[in-house]
């Protein structure tokens, strides 16, 4: 197992303003870096205290890339339909080459209904216009003289500057919520992973991640991120009041985000009407039990990490986001310290990018 960062924020402004929070963001990165953890990643949203803070990963993680040396450097995820692929290629392409080859690059199809509305996009068109973009992306990246006539852009001939460092293109990861359906063309595509196991039933999980693997070219390996919120301290108890503090702040700002669910309904989202209610019903003690959070010292999350690897598999990259919301800069620095001391070495299998 391999080991990141995943900063995802969940607050309002009258916890944190954007100043601080992107100052910690930055310290924490150059810990990471220092402990040896293998990737930092970040989210895209919009407009709310769900993610609001993160509304474009590529400057946030052009930032951190200014003041680390080794980690890589991960989107997770942008989401293609709020970008012209032009742009979005161009962006990334400059990340890769301002990290030195470190980037990783995560797409996903976004889920929440007013972001969509504020961008005059249709639910409707999400996954049509992900996959377009997925690739033209790709072919940005990996020719020179791209004509590209799709459904929502046509472009050419161009050639994509600056080019990216790493060749044919930085690594793809796509985003996947739910769907083993797509977990498996991912797999088919070559393409990487990165799945959210707060979400889905263990055994959805398991399907997910079965019908990756089994779809992947022979004699291919992709790697797959999965991320866990973490709450960790020396003191048990310490550890989880804070965890159940702050996974209720994140569960009632994720109900504010899902709320206009319950008026929308799309044939590319089934079933997401009913995320309302699966939220609202989330609990503290059940996901501890269902290792969905990590909680309590380093050796209980050590436990669930050693279920983790048991269950999903030993070619895990495990995102662990230790501040998802107000979390002061020194408890959130502690936990990073900690974790890398005495719960990483137990499952050491070369962390380092």
């Amino acid at each position: 197992m391999k080991f990141g960062l995943n900063f995802f924020p969940v607050f309002a402004p009258d916890r944190k303003t954007g100043a601080q929070y992107f100052r910690e963001v930055l310290e924490l990165s150059k810990s990471a870096d220092a402990f040896g953890f293998e990737h930092v990643q970040t989210v895209e949203h919009y407009g709310t205290p769900y993610g609001g803070y993160s509304p474009d990963p590529v400057t946030l993680l052009a930032a951190i890339a200014a003041v680390t040396e080794r980690i890589r450097i991960t989107t997770g995820a942008v989401i293609p339909a709020f970008t012209h692929p032009l742009k979005l290629a161009g962006k990334l392409a400059m990340l890769d080459n301002l990290s030195d080859g470190r980037l990783d690059v995560g797409f996903g199809r976004g889920f929440l209904p007013e972001e969509f509305e504020w961008f005059g996009i249709p639910m409707d068109e999400s996954r049509r216009r992900f996959a377009e973009g997925v690739e033209a992306c790709r072919r940005l990246w990996s020719e020179t003289d791209v004509v590209f006539d799709g459904e929502f852009s046509s472009f050419g001939p161009v050639t994509l500057l600056p080019r990216p460092i790493q060749q044919p293109a930085p690594p793809i990861f796509l985003a996947s919520a739910s769907s083993a359906e797509s977990c498996a063309a991912a797999g088919a595509a070559g393409y990487h992973l990165q799945v959210v196991p707060s979400i889905v039933s263990h055994d959805e999980l398991l399907e997910m991640l079965a019908a990756y693997r089994g779809a992947r070219p022979e004699n291919s390996s992709g790697r797959i991120q999965i991320k866990y919120t973490c709450y960790l301290s020396e003191d048990r108890d310490e550890a989880l009041l804070r965890g159940e503090e702050l996974e209720n702040n994140y569960v009632a700002l994720m109900s504010q985000a899902v709320a206009s669910w319950a008026q929308t309904r799309s044939d590319q989202y089934a079933g997401y009407e009913k995320l309302i209610d699966k939220v609202r019903r989330y609990d503290f003690g059940k996901s501890l039990t269902d290792c969905k959070v990590l909680a309590g010292t380093p050796g209980d999350v050590a436990q669930q990490l050693a279920s983790i690897r048991d269950w999903y598999g030993e070619d895990l990259s495990v995102s662990i986001q230790i501040n998802p919301g107000y979390l002061d800069y020194e408890t959130s620095e502690r936990t990073l310290r900690l974790f890398a001391d005495e719960v990483m070495p137990l499952f050491d299998s070369g962390n380092q990018a």
